[in-house]
Parts: structure tokens; C-alpha cells; sequence
């Protein structure tokens, strides 16, 4: 490990709210920068995969996830270095509203937490519509609650130019917090569904969407003052971390519109001992892609394409076949539920799937096992880090590992983990725990070798 300095103009959007605005809003900046010449670095604060997707879209580039239950402060300063040194400035969209943390009592581990930790000002977007003076308590609030809130600016969402103008020097003068701008009612909007957004891939018109809002943000929000604000930053300490010399070897990622959560940060680390991502289909693939020496299925809507991937027989024989014959596997969520024997689907219909997992994956009406935990186990190498977000469960979660809330008020026997397989619910964050990934890519190459797999 090596101290490091990094000075790069860093913003983060945040908001009072879940549904505030925050993605659009951010989604529009970067498309709005990168249209004016400026090398952007999009960034989410904790762990959601589908927000970083719509930045790619944006951008071209997946957002990377900061989160400080899976990092903590030195290795979230590390992450965000890594991932915004070739960049212009980096833009951080914030979670739920901007001091919502792990618990009803506390900001820990909230994106003000975040906003701390990196030295990044913020801008809130505040929606204000049927809104005139109340506006400035609330900013004031928010703004006000702590002496160090990085609160530096406040864009109105969804109100008309008129109302914007009139209320501008009001709320700099009374608040003291730039107004930077206003998002009137867009016409075309990133729709939800239970998960949260619906992926960028099952999205409707996304690029015209993207395009359209980004021209109308360019419009109404000063963007070059944001810019300004981002620019008022200091240097960031952070550990560089030496690269790991490691034997080569294909790893299949399953990748299609059922199987798409993946941290960005996850394929880095898998990259850094030795493995190189090879993208599959278990939607349109036939057979796993030859030279593979092993598999990571991430999670995802399964359930929503439970006909098509049953229908896929071919690809559900060959993959039941190469995992019983010891290729290894890493299964989270949605590819855990994929190697069950059986999996209903949203409307309710059973569908065969892998039958590597003999248990049924059903639907339940709430989140079950909802947030973070600590994931321990007889081949762990220790504690991994993880979350869980889904309305499926299981007949059988496994008794491998036992899964801690953090704080320790509740735990359960999670995991199957039996040769080379180690699959459940739990998402994991590979760099809690990087002995844990070595040791799967170090079985990957074993595997390889027994079998004088093309890759090595």
C-alpha cells in the first residue's frame, strides 16, 4: 500500500428524499457535461445496481458504488480514486435524502457520511412543486442541521421558470446557499418498478429520454457554476493498492436484461486476481462459452423472464452439468434462484429452472431479510461484507454461512456452499474480503488445469 494525493473536482447531487430527483437529475448533468467537453466519472452512494446502469447510459461509463458499510473510509477514498483519477469531475449521486443512514437515529453511513469523508460540496435538489416561501425553511434545515453540511447549492425540481426567477434571490439571500438552477415537469421520466428503476435495457426511448433532459438541464441549471463548486475542493489522501501478478483465466459473468447486478467493483477485483470476464446469456446462449473456467451469476429479474430461461434447456442441461462436475461458482440473488430446481415467476406461473439448487424460489409480498450484513462461514476466509434487496425467497437459503446484521441484533443461516459451488441471496462486496476471491479464482484455475481448459 502506497499514501497517494488526488485532486479532482467532485459534486455530489443529493436530496430531502427517496424519489426526489436525484437520478434524473444526475443522468442530465452528465449527458449536459459531456456534451460541453468535460471527461466525467459518475459514482452512487451505496449499494444500488440500477442507478449506475442509467449512468452508463448517460455516459458511457458505469457508476461506481461508494458505500461505507462495504469499504469504510479508507478503502471508499481508494475506490473513488481508483475509478475518478482520469477524469474531469466526478459526479455522486446520493441515496435516499442526504442524512438517511443504516438506522432511524443517526446519519451513519448516509450520503452525508459520504459527502465527509471524500471533502465533496453538495447540491440538493429540492422538489418545490405548489411550493413559494416554504422553500427557504427547508433548505435552511437541511443546510443548517449540521455546521459541516457541504450543503453549497439548491436546484428547484419541478417548477416553471417564473416561479425559479422569483424565488432565486430569496433563497440566496435568506439562506445564503447558491440557487443553481430549476428542472421543470418533464414530460418523459425514468419509470419505477419494485426493484426500483426498470433497467436502462427494458427502458423505453432511454437515449431520447436522456438526450432530451440533458438539453432542457443545459437550459435551466448553471451548470458552469456547478462546475465552479466542484472545483472548490482539496486534495484527497488515499492509499493506492499494488496490482496482483496472477495467472490468467476466463471466468463467464452471466450478463442479459434477467441477470445484470453487478458491482463494477466486483469485476475490477476479480480482474485483479487473474480473471478475465467473459459475458454470457443464459436468455440466448445455447452452452456456456468455451474456455471458461468457471462461473459468477449475479443477481437481477429472473422472475420476470422465468418462461424464456426455462425454455432454454439446452443452456440450463449444460450449465446443471458443468457445475456438478466441480466447475466453480459464485451465484448471487437472482443467480441463485436461477439454479433452483423451480422458480415462480411474477404472475404467479412455476417454471423448471437449473435444478442444481433442489428447492423452489417463490414470491412473497415484502422484502425479505432487507439491508446489509456480515457473511461468515467454514470457507469464507473470514467475514464478507453483503446486502440483500428481494421479494423471493426460498425453500432452502442454505446453512453454510451465518449472515449478522450489523450490530449483531439479528442473524441466519444463509449459503450453499458445497464443492466448488457457494451460492444464496446475499450480494456480495468483494473487496471486504479479497483472500475470499483469490481463493475463488485460485479454484478456477485449479479447475482448469484438471480439465486442460483452452484458457490457461
Amino acid at each position: 500500500m502506497k499514501k497517494m494525493k488526488i485532486n479532482i473536482p467532485r459534486i455530489m447531487i443529493a436530496s430531502a428524499m427517496s424519489g426526489g430527483g436525484k437520478t434524473t437529475a444526475v443522468c442530465s448533468l452528465l449527458r449536459a457535461m459531456e456534451n460541453m467537453g468535460y471527461k466525467t466519472s459518475p459514482f452512487k452512494c451505496g449499494p444500488d445496481y440500477i442507478d449506475p446502469m442509467y449512468h452508463r447510459a448517460a455516459c458511457g461509463k458505469m457508476g461506481i458504488n461508494l458505500d461505507l458499510f462495504f469499504c469504510g473510509p479508507e478503502k471508499l477514498k481508494t475506490v473513488f480514486a481508483e475509478n475518478s483519477k482520469e477524469c474531469d469531475i466526478a459526479v455522486i449521486e446520493g441515496a435516499m435524502g442526504y442524512y438517511d443512514g443504516r438506522s432511524m437515529e443517526s446519519t451513519e453511513l448516509s450520503s452525508y457520511d459520504t459527502a465527509k469523508e471524500l471533502d465533496c460540496p453538495v447540491v440538493l435538489i429540492l422538489p418545490a412543486k405548489g411550493m413559494a416561501y416554504t422553500v427557504v425553511p427547508l433548505i435552511k434545515g437541511m443546510a443548517g442541521q449540521f455546521s459541516n453540511s457541504r450543503i453549497v447549492a439548491v436546484i428547484l425540481n419541478n417548477v416553471t421558470k417564473m416561479t425559479y426567477m422569483q424565488l432565486k434571490p430569496v433563497i440566496e439571500r435568506e439562506t445564503g446557499i447558491k440557487a443553481a438552477g430549476y428542472i421543470p415537469r418533464l414530460d418523459k421520466e425514468l419509470k419505477s418498478r419494485h426493484l426500483g428503476l426498470v433497467i436502462p435495457e427494458d427502458a423505453y426511448n432511454i437515449e431520447d429520454i436522456i438526450s432530451d433532459t440533458a438539453r432542457i438541464v443545459s437550459e435551466t441549471v448553471d451548470i458552469d457554476l456547478l462546475i465552479k463548486l466542484a472545483e472548490n475542493t482539496d486534495e484527497l489522501d488515499y492509499m493506492t493498492e499494488e496490482n496482483v501478478t496472477y495467472g490468467r483465466v476466463k471466468i463467464g459473468v452471466a450478463y442479459d436484461k434477467a441477470f445484470c447486478f453487478y458491482y463494477k467493483d466486483n469485476i475490477d477485483i476479480l480482474k485483479k486476481y487473474g480473471a478475465d470476464p467473459v459475458m454470457f446469456s443464459p436468455l440466448k446462449d445455447k452452452a456456456l462459452p468455451d474456455g471458461i473456467c468457471g462461473i459468477l451469476l449475479g443477481g437481477g429479474y429472473p422472475e420476470l423472464y422465468a418462461k424464456e430461461l426455462s425454455e432454454n434447456t439446452t443452456f440450463l442441461r449444460d450449465i446443471k452439468n458443468k457445475i456438478q462436475n466441480n466447475m466453480p461458482c459464485l451465484a448471487e440473488c437472482g443467480g441463485f434462484m436461477y439454479l433452483h430446481s423451480a422458480l415462480e415467476s411474477e404472475d404467479g406461473i412455476i417454471y423448471k429452472m437449473a435444478d442444481v439448487v433442489k428447492a423452489k424460489a417463490f414470491k412473497t409480498d415484502r422484502l425479505v431479510r432487507f439491508g446489509y450484513a456480515e457473511i461468515t462461514g467454514e470457507h469464507t476466509l473470514g467475514t464478507i461484507k453483503a446486502h440483500e434487496f428481494h421479494y423471493w425467497d426460498s425453500t432452502d437459503n442454505g446453512r453454510a454461512c451465518t449472515a449478522v446484521k450489523p450490530g449483531g441484533k439479528r442473524a441466519w443461516k444463509c449459503i450453499h456452499d458445497k464443492g466448488n459451488l457457494f451460492a444464496g441471496f446475499p450480494h456480495l462486496y468483494y473487496r471486504s474480503n479479497e483472500d475470499f476471491i483469490q481463493r475463488f479464482t485460485d479454484r478456477c484455475v485449479e479447475y482448469g488445469r484438471s480439465i486442460k481448459c483452452l484458457s490457461l
